[in-house]
């Protein structure tokens, strides 16, 4: 190559459940807000998981614990959280996962699960409450 030529861009691949482990030239793209060891719980309280009114954690903390339940349960990486509510005390959170990754992505399928957690975090309940592709479109947007 000469040296006033320019390498051609490449595109990164994102590792996919069953990979093992990206390919020469391929680079691993991790979303930033999974750590190394998110599955384990060492104690440490994170940002925002101080207790607040002295019995419940906050919102932002109950949505990266629903996302790590799910995790740990279905073996699959949260893709997003997309409702965080109050109940009775409890947090019900709803996790999007990529459950099947396909070619074109449009085509991917994801399950929307429901996790339940009490005041404190601990899990109560957790399902799946709806599977779909990824360009699937809810009845009231098309």
């Amino acid at each position: 190559m000469a040296d006033d030529e320019q390498a051609t861009p490449r595109r990164k691949r994102r590792a996919r459940t069953g990979d093992s482990g990206p390919e020469q030239g391929e680079e691993t793209v991790r979303d930033e807000g999974a750590a190394e060891g998110d599955e384990q719980d060492d104690g440490e309280q994170e940002p925002g998981e101080q207790e607040h009114d002295g019995s419940a954690i906050p919102a932002p903390a109950a949505a990266r614990r629903a996302a790590r339940y799910i995790a740990e349960f279905t073996g699959r990486h949260p893709e997003s959280v997309i409702s965080v509510e109050r109940h009775d005390g409890d947090w019900q959170v709803g996790v999007e996962v990529v459950e099947t990754h396909r070619i074109p992505d449009t085509t991917d399928v994801l399950a929307t699960y429901e996790v339940r957690l009490d005041g404190d975090g601990s899990l109560v309940s957790y399902r799946r409450t709806r599977r779909y592709a990824r360009g699937q479109l809810d009845k009231e947007c098309r």
